[in-house]
């Protein structure tokens, strides 16, 4: 009897369901430093099953992929594991000489530019669509769920609200069409909740610059992302617990 529960135990340790997170300092533990904190760290208050937190500060999608932190956190994946997609914030054009992270500008898969590396030498790059589609067709090939999300806000407002998204979040929402997988639009869901909150209270949120949270501002944006998720399709919103069906806001 006891030799049935504990292998009844072991299969269940085994089976049970994961979420990954693969993101930038936005997400990652610690944030983008002393006193800030990723949204991914809260998330796990939200969820009923366990969240591995993969996210590295200074991140791109494409020096995630290059450096194989793809590759290692899809090593880990198994059938019906969640993995939450995140960049936006490390991929913009970087200058006349290339910084490892910046994406080919374009959305679409079958985008490229040329750039030039510190020594001088041509490298191809690739777009977004590119390093992110890649890593969905390898989630998927092993029977992961992936969701994409779009990029957070800055600290920046247009009057009394946030400013408008850049093309990144057009981009992760074109990559959600293109691959019919959840996509949830955390910048716009953010927004909502900053905007309510109003400016004096979110700065409050930022004690180094326009882009990291305190570990406040990451339960705020970690809400957001549940509240989006709860206003959406995917089978992640049956592991919210009921602290996460609690979360502030509506669906937009």
């Amino acid at each position: 009897m006891m030799r049935s529960f504990l292998s009844f135990l072991c299969l269940s340790m085994v089976s049970a369901q994961t979420v990954y997170l693969a993101g930038d300092s936005t997400m990652a533990l610690g944030g983008g430093g002393s006193s800030t904190q990723g949204w991914g760290v809260p998330l796990s208050q939200f969820l009923t099953i366990p969240v591995v937190n993969d996210a590295v500060a200074g991140e791109s999608a494409r020096s995630y992929s290059t450096e194989g932190r793809f590759t290692s956190l899809i090593a880990s994946v198994k059938s019906g594991d969640f993995v939450i997609i995140e960049f936006g914030h490390n991929d913009a054009t970087a200058g006349a000489v290339d910084n490892g992270k910046q994406d080919a500008v374009g959305d679409g898969y079958n985008i490229t530019s040329t750039v030039t590396a510190a020594n001088g030498t041509q490298i191809l790059i690739h777009s977004f669509a590119f390093y992110i589609e890649n890593a969905v067709n390898s989630i998927k090939a092993k029977g992961g769920i992936p969701i994409i999300s779009s990029v957070t806000p800055d600290n920046i407002w247009t009057g009394t609200t946030i400013a408008p998204a850049g093309r990144f979040q057009t981009y992760a929402h074109s990559i959600g069409v293109d691959t019919s997988i959840t996509y949830v639009d955390h910048f716009s869901y953010v927004a909502q909740a900053y905007n309510k909150l109003g400016q004096t209270a979110v700065t409050a949120f930022y004690p180094i610059d326009h882009l990291h949270t305190s570990a406040a501002g990451a339960l705020v944006v970690s809400e957001a992302f549940v509240r989006g998720l709860l206003c959406g399709t995917s089978t992640l919103k049956n592991f919210v617990n009921a602290a996460g069906k609690a979360v502030p806001n509506g669906c937009l």
